[in-house]
């Protein structure tokens, strides 16, 4: 009887895996393939670390996506288009949006998080948010061509993580050299800019917020209207279009099926990126949390886990005991700044230059290049 392994979401971990399958399928310990099926709501995959890039206007949007159709083509893995609603583990089951009903006898998740809507009450209503990033990418073109026919107002951008700060420098890139009176200003919080970095990358962000005249407000959000974002320690903000970057939810589904979560709704795996309850589920990128190795919710370490993730469901699939994997314990940031600049992080060593842009450059481009994306 065929096996089925069931991959749940695009993300840049799956990615990996569904190239590692067109290399090689995945076999049982007989020789015999596994049936693999990808079910994810969209034809490709954003990849997050090249979108200021896009936004700044230094790549066109195809250049930034993997699409998912062929890369599973290429290694016989059936494609459905499909949000995946829900998990019944007792037999089995995965349930999607479009009525069809997956069968597994393994299933790995890389969907993402969600929005945090709790996080900034209206919001859902009037900011443009950073995830889903598909819908970002309509919604914030909207809003650019919307603002730039309004004259000098001012644009709010709510988040001071490095997400929220680079789409600030590089939307006020793109407002200047397409000459448009926008006023952007950068609501981060009380901590400043980037606060988990060490303090010279922040002060270096103050740098070019300041150049790229973009101005920063140390306060909280407390909420968002039609036409302001309310901050908790003043007057309501003028905003003519607010963008929310600010951090991520747990997805519901994977707890309510009864799978292990932390203490924030991710799912629990261990060492193996398995889950910690259920041995036949397997869960990485901003989805889950390593409960003895935890790591920032970061591209970074998503697209790292696609390797030892792919081994360990061919291992799986063999009958055969996974082997553990230790994510690094400290990752490169490289930040955009919005022109072809950026800033490098390692540990405590901080650097910047145009040599640090291109060398992001060249370290994405030689990533997409690998599944298929555009030159």
């Amino acid at each position: 009887m065929t096996r089925r392994l069931l991959l749940i979401g695009g993300g840049h971990a799956h990615v990996g895996v569904l190239a590692a399958l067109g290399r090689e399928p995945l076999r049982d310990d007989d020789g015999a393939p596994w049936e693999v099926t990808l079910v994810s709501p969209y034809e490709r995959q954003v990849y997050s670390g090249m979108l200021p890039g896009w936004i700044a206007g230094h790549y066109r949007i195809e250049q930034c996506v993997i699409p998912l159709r062929p890369l599973a083509q290429r290694a016989g893995v059936r494609y459905v288009q499909a949000h995946a609603t829900g998990l019944t583990l007792a037999a089995r089951t995965v349930q999607t949006d479009i009525g069809e009903t997956l069968p597994f006898d393994l299933v790995s998740i890389d969907i993402g998080p969600a929005f945090d809507w709790a996080t900034l009450p209206g919001a859902r209503e009037h900011a443009v948010a950073l995830r889903p990033i598909e819908h970002f990418i309509v919604a914030w073109q909207q809003l650019h061509a919307r603002l730039a026919q309004a004259g000098t107002v001012p644009a709010t951008i709510v988040g001071g993580g490095a997400g929220g700060v680079e789409i600030a420098l590089a939307w006020a890139h793109r407002a200047q050299r397409e000459a448009l009176p926008l006023r952007l200003q950068l609501v981060c919080g009380r901590a400043g800019p980037v606060p988990t970095l060490p303090p010279a990358v922040g002060a270096r962000l103050r740098h070019w917020l300041a150049r790229s005249e973009v101005r920063l407000i140390e306060d909280e959000a407390a909420g968002v209207h039609a036409d302001a974002v309310q901050l908790a320690g003043g007057e309501p903000l003028p905003s003519a279009g607010t963008l929310a970057a600010t951090g991520a939810a747990a997805v519901a589904w994977p707890a309510q099926a009864g799978l292990a979560v932390d203490a924030r709704g991710f799912i629990a795996v261990d060492e193996h990126l398995r889950s910690t309850s259920h041995p036949f589920v397997f869960a990485t990128g901003d989805c889950a949390t390593m409960v003895e190795h935890p790591r920032p919710k970061s591209g970074v370490y998503a697209v790292r886990a696609g390797p030892p993730l792919a081994f360990n469901l061919r291992r799986i699939a063999a009958e055969r005991a996974p082997q553990r994997y230790l994510p690094q314990r400290r990752a490169l940031y490289l930040l955009a700044t919005g022109p072809q600049h950026a800033i490098g992080v390692w540990g405590k060593l901080v650097a910047e230059g145009d040599w640090v842009w291109r060398w992001k450059d060249w370290i994405d481009r030689r990533f997409m290049a690998m599944y298929g994306a555009e030159a």
